[in-house]
């Protein structure tokens, strides 16, 4: 106990060094201070729900209009956050920790969120190895092949993503609650290395995931505030880039950025959240149906008029709007599908630089290499934010306008049982980040395949043969596409958790109402707690 602080969790020689007595203190007093705020604000999105569900759709606010009007700008940016051109994201091991800083990206993310599977020891695990990647003292030697990792000369400047504001820490108590986990990983990431970053000439830099209304954003702002107030630093010392991938989010970008003013570094087009976001919000409305997950590009309209209206937003109060990621994955084993691959990569990146994004996210270190031709040749300054995109008008039928293409196929939702199953097999596991079918999975990639069965069952979706999608039909299909998993795998597979991913992506696929996340459904079953509390207290 440390001021009403417990550990549940394990605790190692490596967990003590991040988990001290001031470090637990400072969770505290973050919070006393906002999980109550915290709460509410989950409470008000069940409540905006519930009005999408029975009707209502998402439109601008009328009572934030004069500040869409207004003329503002947000703070000015440091030095190492003005060219962004090329950022790589990934989980927080630390393997890949090094990997991602010597890449020759210019911008890390160290990924508590959809890439990392919140075990216990991944995230304290990835505490220490972001500690030590800041202190420019990480290394990993390969256990088998003794092959040697260390940083290169010029590490990727470093941004961190702590977990939404939906989940919470069960391995950490205060006052007998659990922690949220937003604040746990920003929390320790901050108190550890805010003041070594500037002494680098860098900063506490984060991204901020799953935001789906101002209120969040202004509950983010205060939680800096306080934090720079609790270690000494100005106003202003935190930047954060907030991830747009939620639809409500969309009507709100000039609200988000106002309310994080002094603290803002931009946005970024989390395009396969949104996707997701999309379904879940329009769940009970079926003229929003989507087609196979396959066919949802950027150029579909409502993802088309999502970016552009981040690029409009973003250059008109004088900061960046970062483009969405590059799935893909060097296909070694064939040449021609590699080829194919980059094609689609490049041409995205191509849109991108060309609608103004200042800067765009891959997976993948051999995609490092494209991204930053294509954006050198396109941006040849540090950023566009001088593109202020005035012929740019996007209107709430805009955001809202779905694909024309109608197409859903049994080829497709097999597809989607077969990544939702694999990825969720892997996350029991512990590992977040899959490569699966020549692209990079990670959670907002299965929240889509998940999600979008879920509503054709709901909605009473047919195929476009035909065929009605029904929950007895489902439960053929998955069953068909696990034991084709299991011949896969064969004897190797006998230690993993497949009919455990299987009956929890059936629970999601066909419960009465939409499971806002799946992490939420997941998570108590690789929880680690030696004083175990009840799941339903927890929550």
């Amino acid at each position: 106990m440390v001021n009403g602080v417990k550990i549940l969790g394990p605790v190692d020689r490596a967990a003590t060094a991040v988990l001290t007595p001031d470090a637990l203190d400072f969770l505290s007093l973050l919070h006393r201070s906002f999980d109550s705020r915290r709460r509410q604000l989950l409470h008000a999105r069940e409540q905006r729900q519930a009005r999408f569900d029975a009707g209502e759709l998402p439109d601008f606010l009328r009572e934030t209009r004069a500040i869409r009007d207004s003329d503002w700008t947000v703070a000015p940016l440091p030095h190492d956050l003005i060219d962004r051109r090329v950022e790589i994201t990934g989980p927080v091991d630390r393997k890949m920790v090094i990997n991602a800083l010597s890449s020759g990206a210019t911008h890390f993310m160290a990924d508590f969120e959809d890439s990392t599977a919140p075990t216990w020891s991944n995230v304290i695990d990835g505490q220490v190895n972001l500690r030590d990647a800041v202190r420019r003292s990480i290394t990993w030697t390969h256990p088998v092949t003794g092959k040697h990792y260390a940083l290169g000369a010029r590490p990727a400047t470093l941004l961190v993503r702590p977990r939404g504001l939906h989940l919470e820490e069960h391995h950490v108590t205060i006052d007998g609650r659990p922690m949220s986990a937003s604040l746990f990983d920003f929390g320790l990431y901050f108190f550890h290395n805010a003041h070594a970053l500037l002494r680098q000439g860098s900063g506490p830099y984060f991204y901020l995931p799953k935001l789906e209304h101002h209120e969040e954003a202004a509950l983010w702002n205060d939680v800096f505030e306080v934090a720079q107030h609790h270690v000494g630093l100005p106003r202003g010392t935190i930047k954060a880039t907030v991830l747009v991938e939620t639809l409500p989010a969309a009507f709100q970008l000039h609200e988000i950025l106002d309310a994080l003013r002094h603290h803002s570094a931009g946005l970024n087009c989390g395009r396969w959240d949104y996707i997701f976001s999309t379904i879940k919000t329009l769940r009970a409305h079926r003229e929003f149906l989507l087609p196979d997950r396959s066919r949802v590009g950027m150029t579909a309209p409502f993802m088309k008029a999502y970016s552009t209206l981040v690029i409009q937003t973003c250059h008109r109060r004088g900061v960046h709007a970062m483009g969405g990621m590059a799935a893909q994955i060097p296909i070694k084993r064939d040449p021609d599908a590699n080829a194919q691959a980059l094609a689609r990569v490049r041409a995205d990146k191509e849109r991108e630089v060309r609608d103004g994004h200042d800067g765009t996210w891959v997976a993948h270190p051999g995609l490092v290499g494209l991204a930053r031709e294509v954006f050198d040749a396109g941006m040849p300054g540090p950023n566009q934010i001088e593109r202020l995109r005035p012929d740019v008008t996007i209107t709430r039928q805009d955001l809202l306008h779905m694909p024309e293409d109608d197409t859903r196929t049994l080829e497709g939702l097999r597809h989607s049982i077969q990544v939702g199953v694999r990825y969720l097999e892997a996350w029991l596991r512990g590992t977040g980040c899959v490569p699966l079918y020549d692209l990079m999975e990670d959670a907002a990639t299965a929240e889509i395949c998940r999600a979008q069965v879920w509503q054709w069952i709901a909605l009473g979706a047919r195929l476009s043969d035909g065929t009605p999608v029904t929950a007895e039909a489902f439960g053929r299909w998955l069953d068909e596409e696990v034991a084709s998993i299991r011949a896969e795998v064969g004897e190797g597979g006998s230690t993993r958790r497949f009919d455990e991913a299987a009956e929890l992506f059936r629970e999601l696929s066909t419960s009465k109402t939409l499971v806002p996340f799946l992490t939420l459904s997941a998570y108590p079953r690789i929880t680690t707690l030696l004083d175990a509390i009840p799941v339903e207290q927890a929550s």
